[in-house]
């Protein structure tokens, strides 16, 4: 890991309904390209070209900025053998690091429960939105879920009875898909208490924010700024987790999917524009990802799902350029007509949890898997 005086962080932004890989990272001087996408394909002058062979999305400009300042590291052909093309289980299989059983215990909840075993602060781990995504969920660890900073912790003062058996039911309701009915009770018990004291400590936030950027108005703009907010209030958050959605493309991907690109794009560099500002983007590193990504050949209005994908690394301490190699796109090298992954996604998490984190990361990704040097 890269000496640095200060705690290394890590924001995880999660591209939920399987990011289109061939649409972001473009192979524009392959024919096959051409042909695999007469609907949803780009032309070749309006991609932001990266070397002679490869492009980034046109809607990926200031992605592409950073990728130029040598801070971005892009992962090829990420993902795990026999994918089963479904959102739910590839997702459980990203969040748990078990691709041959269903797994209960998020990798991010066990990096919070090795940096924190005591639990001695209670905003060590948070998700910026809705629910409680199962890469963090594990039983007594705490993590606070804030779907709007600005609003966060209002339920806290909820002192009629009904009204707080009706919040604490959707609570549960909420974290159930993540942790299982049988074992939300108790992991409310456990950490119910916790996330109340987070509320009260987290609100600070904004109070001690102060900053000249002016963020995008995208919904990812306004979690990453309020994950910039709570980085910079010092409160001991050293992972955070948000995404951005919808991702599946099936229909209407031409209108669809640059959008999400151009949010996305805007929002990390304004997050980054951000910490800068304040001198404080040295320990911080992004990590992109998606469950899967989409098949080669478009379906006449969008892609379906697929097989292999690609990730990203971004920040200061990050070793720029492209990690691994993009799969065949001959007919001949696919599988059900997708692109078939070359690189175990496990292996991106032991590079962000040994070479960043600075933690043993066997018992977090069950197993030793290629390490890619992308930390400097």
């Amino acid at each position: 890991m890269t000496a640095t005086k200060k705690d290394p962080v890590i924001v995880v932004l999660q591209l939920t309904g399987g990011n289109d890989y061939y649409n972001t990272v473009i192979p524009y001087n392959d024919p096959l390209y051409i042909d695999n996408r007469p609907a949803v394909g780009y032309n070749l002058e309006d991609c932001l070209k990266i070397d002679d062979q490869m492009a980034f999305n046109p809607h990926m400009g200031p992605v592409k900025e950073l990728y130029d300042q040598g801070k971005v590291a892009v992962i090829h052909g990420i993902g795990y053998a026999n994918s089963p093309r479904s959102h739910f289980r590839s997702m459980d299989i990203w969040h748990t690091c078990e691709p041959d059983k269903v797994g209960t215990q998020g990798w991010a909840g066990l990096v919070t429960r090795e940096i924190d075993p005591k639990k001695e602060n209670v905003l060590t781990a948070i998700n910026f939105g809705h629910g409680l995504p199962r890469a963090l969920a594990l039983t007594g660890v705490p993590v606070a879920a804030i779907a709007d900073l600005s609003n966060y912790g209002v339920l806290t003062g909820i002192t009629d009875q009904s009204q707080r058996a009706k919040a604490l039911d959707l609570f549960s309701k909420m974290y159930a898909p993540a942790l299982g009915t049988g074992t939300v009770t108790d992991y409310l018990r456990s950490t119910g208490m916790e996330a109340m004291i987070g509320a009260d400590i987290v609100k600070v936030a904004p109070e001690r924010y102060s900053s000249t950027v002016e963020y995008p108005v995208s919904s990812i703009a306004s979690h990453l700024r309020d994950i910039a907010q709570v980085y910079l209030a010092d409160l001991g958050t050293r992972i955070f987790y948000t995404q951005h959605a919808s991702f599946d493309t099936h229909a209407g991907q031409a209108a669809g999917h640059p959008k999400l690109w151009k949010d996305v794009s805007e929002g990390i560099a304004a997050f980054f524009e951000d910490l800068h500002a304040h001198d404080r983007g040295d320990n911080v590193v992004m990590y992109l990802f998606s469950e899967f990504g989409r098949r080669v050949h478009d379906n006449g209005s969008g892609t379906d799902h697929g097989a292999a994908g690609v990730a990203m690394v971004i920040g200061d301490q990050v070793n720029g350029g492209m990690y691994g190699e993009y799969p065949s796109r001959n007919p001949e090298d696919l599988e059900q007509g997708d692109l078939v992954p070359n690189y175990d996604f496990r292996g991106a998490y032991t590079t962000l949890v040994e070479d960043w984190m600075g933690m043993d990361p066997k018992p977090i990704v069950n197993g030793n898997f290629e390490k890619f040097s992308f930390i400097k």
